[in-house]
């Protein structure tokens, strides 16, 4: 297995996913988890970690200070709890500046594929999650590295529910799994099953091969 990708871990459901599928293409060498001054990062950073360990693969925090220092939404603001929609859950170009990061990563350590969770679903609502994005951000890197990292999305042809069956036909490690806005370092380890990645989240186990699953993750 000649080539090497890098990928975009948050620890929750499509990057795990992505991460499970590219590892069959090529090499994975690390994955960038990304602090933006959400509330629940401690949860999936630990997440991240152990899917890292998991992978036997390098586990890398990015911080984003000037991020952190700008924001004030619902993945941000501890008194804010409206984490029901997408509007309140947008973080300004937040995809854009992580596929930025990792082709820096791809240039210098002459990495050949980023791996991307976006998926068929978020696709309807977040258009950074589309394959129209993907494509446009790989012909932008063609200009802006020596490298010209290809960015691939393992999941983009699938929705929450194919996502989910995947998981289980190929055993990924779903006991690592933290998709919840709301969660937060020893407080709550199951999802809370309100905010809104833990509704689609729900709704896909509940319609999987194994809807069992939501009593060990709600």
């Amino acid at each position: 297995m000649n080539k090497t990708g890098i990928i975009l871990l948050s620890g929750g459901l499509d990057s795990l996913v992505s991460l499970d599928i590219a590892r069959k293409k090529c090499s994975i060498t690390r994955a960038l988890t990304f602090d933006y001054g959400q509330k629940a990062f401690s949860e999936e950073k630990l997440a991240a970690i152990e899917i890292c360990k998991f992978y036997k693969i390098e586990s890398e925090i990015i911080e984003l200070p000037f991020l952190k220092k700008m924001l004030n939404n619902a993945l941000t603001n501890e008194n804010d709890d409206k984490l029901n929609d997408f509007n309140s859950v947008w973080i300004p170009n937040r995809n854009g500046l992580f596929l930025n990061i990792a082709a820096s990563y791809c240039d210098n350590y002459k990495i050949d594929y980023i791996i991307f969770g976006a998926n068929k679903e978020e696709a309807r609502n977040f258009s950074d999650n589309s394959k129209e994005y993907i494509e446009i951000s790989n012909d932008f890197f063609k200009l802006s590295t020596q490298k010209k990292p290809l960015v691939i999305a393992p999941c983009i042809d699938m929705d929450k529910t194919d996502i989910v069956n995947y998981a289980i036909e190929n055993n990924a490690p779903f006991k690592f799994l933290k998709s919840c806005y709301n969660s937060k370092e020893n407080t709550n380890k199951k999802h809370c099953g309100k905010c809104m990645s833990c509704k689609l989240l729900y709704n896909a186990i509940l319609s999987s091969k194994k809807p069992d699953l939501i009593k060990e993750i709600f």
